[in-house]
């Protein structure tokens, strides 16, 4: 990346800190350059364009230049309507984020990656929308509350960037024999090695529990039973604290956080 072409291409703020003066420091992940750090000169001054331009989840046209570490930016122009996120959306949209600032390298494009970003803050914002009664828009489905709703685009996410890391989740068939999933079994999922039939009622610190049923409807892209959006949270929680040795997301914080507040009112 240090020595690429600048622009123009699509991107996204991920987050941005206050640079000097006037100024931004930004990091952007674009569809063809990947991740990387940029300063938006005088984006904070009080008559700058940028500075409702600038903001995270908001599509962008963006130019740039310098071949160091830290590009200039030289223009970001709106790609696409930037609707209000809000509630569990907005914090899920920042969980995206997060990840990417946590797990993927700077300057290393991930194009399949940054597509499945831009569907996921896509199908959140309709959810917000839709919670949120914007006439015109059907309400959501019975019974389904928001943060139902928004775990299927979560999931979806969460297994595109496992496969942009190295980890692609194996689902289809037995790690120990290669036999295709039985529906109707149980399967522990081994970190590093995949689904194995399920013996005894012993817990393991290293896998998750899962029914054969989940694993197929994961391989499906499937995730509207209620026990397989249950256990494909469980999973992807486990293989993402695997992917990331240690490090704690600041989101999740704030979801405990506010449960804890809920639990205590």
């Amino acid at each position: 990346m240090s020595g690429a072409a600048p622009g123009p291409d699509r991107g996204y703020v991920l987050h941005s800190y206050p640079y000097r003066e006037t100024s931004l420091l930004l990091q952007l992940w674009t569809e063809r350059h990947g991740r990387f750090a940029a300063i938006a000169k005088g984006a904070r001054r009080p008559k700058s364009a940028a500075r409702g331009v600038l903001v995270p989840f908001q599509p962008l046209a963006l130019s740039w230049f310098g071949r160091g570490e830290v590009k200039t930016l030289k223009s970001a122009e709106p790609a696409g309507p930037a609707l209000p996120l809000a509630g569990p959306s907005l914090l899920s949209a920042f969980y995206l984020n997060e990840l990417l600032l946590k797990l993927i390298h700077r300057d290393d494009p991930h194009e399949t990656l940054w597509a499945a970003y831009d569907e996921a803050v896509a199908g959140l914002r309709e959810r917000s929308r839709r919670a949120a009664g914007v006439p015109g828009l059907v309400a959501a489905e019975p019974g389904v509350g928001e943060a139902r709703a928004i775990e299927p685009v979560l999931r979806r996410f969460e297994l595109a960037m496992l496969r942009e890391l190295g980890y692609a989740a194996q689902l289809g068939r037995d790690a120990a024999g290669g036999d295709a999933i039985d529906p109707d079994r149980e399967y522990w999922y081994v970190l590093e090695r995949g689904p194995v039939l399920a013996t005894g009622t012993a817990e393991r610190a290293d896998a998750v529990r899962l029914s054969g049923l989940t694993l197929v409807h994961l391989e499906r892209g499937q995730f509207d039973d209620a026990r397989t959006a249950g256990e494909a949270k469980s999973l992807m929680r486990m293989l993402i604290h695997h992917c990331l040795a240690g490090q704690e997301l600041a989101t999740r914080a704030i979801v405990r956080d506010l449960k804890s507040l809920e639990d205590a009112a």
